[in-house]
């Protein structure tokens, strides 16, 4: 089927086909008919399967009649994240090209005064984050009264980022009589409380089961050692051998390991960029535009590049870190092979990741296999070798207690086993004199009968003059006191 027998707009069929597009993902060819016949509509799909089309090109055939009000937008579109917002406005960019509509985007980190101008002119499409929506109704700015089509975007990414408070406000917000469009990858018992809430008989489009893996996409594991090092060193091997690797996407569990790993590979000469929450939207939005042109083959980034970011041709997925629910795993590995081109996805695991990956692997409903190569044996013996090397380090941060202190215990055995051999009148000339109680206890107890406690034994002459020899007895005085027994005892 082509897209011609969708029921599309003649504008919208010649922007498709200006795009090259000329035969519909099977999401688009089952829920386009049913948004152009103004139904409600869940749509259920692996990632990079079209469903941004799907909802896109049957509002822009929708919204060719009519006219938008000042801060009453006709549509509304909310995404989890900034970048899928941004996302989707290229796509009305791109499929709205020969049609005059105003098209605004509500997302945190770009200039409020900027938006609620565009919001004053009139706006025909709304694409925005929840939060900051909540912002400009709850300044007065915003009016969602008019609101004739909803759609809901990677619902199960809104209930992970903890959104779904704010989806319900929204939904109160807009009239009862709006259409509904949700899309998702993932359908948890919440997000099914929740369509049950607010669509009304829809009709569900489920094009593969939830939470499936793309056939397209080749899975593999490598096991690596506990330490962070090991993993890095692992994956900088894994980048240099991998074959066919144009581009890659590597995941972290968290934004302050993103900026470790990003600082890594540059310090061993990659060509490498970083995405995470915390950085501002122009560094965000730079980083994502430098990965897709090409200048920046390689990209660590945080769970907020996991969801819906279509960047068609990336080769490799490498999950530096498992990630800790399953759900993410199938969005993380969804970056490659998209619109039927093959990818590769590879996972590096450490012995504690095993619970994480049977949980992956139960969802997805298929084993991943380990990657073929010595990677199990470079990783134990790492690991070996930095055992071995761990109590070296230890002897040198406490101050050469360690092989400096048995350095000066051989050398002072020596020095004695030297002087028991000289001649025996030499030993007697060197013999201190009969100890004085009196002067006992203000002499310093002789330093060769010291054990050594890691300290240098201080120098010493080899032969005491012959005149007054210093007393070295290690005795208190009080034990060289004479004995006196009581008369009669």
């Amino acid at each position: 089927m082509s897209f011609s027998n969708l029921g599309l707009s003649e504008k919208v069929l010649a922007a498709v086909a200006a795009t090259g597009y000329t035969n519909p993902t099977p999401i688009q060819e089952q829920a386009i008919p049913h948004v152009l016949a103004r139904r409600d509509v869940l749509g259920i799909a692996q990632t990079g399967t079209g469903k941004t089309a799907a909802f896109v090109l049957p509002m822009l055939t929708i919204l060719e009649k009519g006219r938008a009000r000042a801060r009453m937008p006709r549509t509304l579109i909310l995404e989890p994240t900034r970048e899928l917002a941004a996302q989707v406005k290229e796509n009305f960019d791109r499929y709205g090209a020969g049609q005059k509509l105003n098209v605004a985007l509500l997302i945190g980190g770009v200039s409020f005064g900027d938006q609620d101008a565009k919001l004053t002119r009139g706006v025909d499409v709304l694409i925005a984050t929840p939060g900051r929506l909540l912002d400009h109704t709850e300044r007065g700015g915003l009016l969602l009264t008019g609101v004739e089509l909803l759609v809901i975007d990677e619902a199960d990414r809104m209930l992970d980022m903890g959104f779904i408070p704010d989806i319900e406000r929204i939904c109160k917000l807009v009239p009862f009589t709006r259409q509904t469009l949700f899309f998702t990858a993932t359908m948890p018992s919440e997000i099914r409380r929740i369509t049950e809430a607010f669509l009304h008989n829809p009709q569900k489009v489920e094009v593969s089961r939830p939470a499936t893996a793309a056939v397209t996409v080749t899975q593999s594991q490598v096991p690596a050692g506990r330490e962070p090092h090991e993993k890095r060193e692992l994956l900088r091997r894994l980048l240099r051998e991998a074959k066919d690797l144009k581009n890659a996407i590597i995941f972290c569990n968290r934004k302050r390991e993103v900026a470790v790993v990003h600082k890594s590979l540059q310090k061993h000469g990659f060509s490498v960029g970083a995405l995470h929450g915390d950085m501002d939207q122009p560094a965000r939005m730079a980083a994502l535009d430098q990965f897709r042109k090409g200048e920046l083959p390689l990209l660590v980034a945080s769970d907020v590049a996991a969801r819906g970011l279509d960047i068609p041709e990336v080769s490799h997925v490498f999950n530096f870190d498992v990630p800790h629910h399953p759900d993410d795993y199938v969005h993380r590995i969804g970056r490659t092979g998209r619109a039927g081109r093959t990818g590769t996805a590879i996972s590096i695991v450490t012995p504690l990741d095993q619970k994480s990956m049977a949980a992956i692997e139960k969802l997805i409903g298929q084993s991943i296999p380990r990657a073929e190569g010595d990677y199990e044996v470079q990783a134990e013996s790492s690991e070996r070798s930095e055992r071995q090397r761990e109590p070296r380090g230890r002897e040198r941060s406490r101050g050469g207690r360690g092989k400096a202190s048995r350095g000066h215990e051989k050398r002072g055995e020596a020095r004695h086993a030297s002087e028991a051999r000289q001649p025996s009148e030499t030993r007697l000339a060197s013999e201190p004199r009969k100890a004085d109680p009196r002067k006992a206890s203000r002499q310093r107890p002789d330093a060769s009968s010291v054990p050594s406690i890691g300290r240098p034994e201080p120098r010493r002459p080899r032969h005491e003059p012959d005149s007054e020899p210093a007393d070295h007895s290690h005795l208190p005085a009080f034990l060289l006191r004479p004995v006196r027994t009581p008369a009669g005892a």
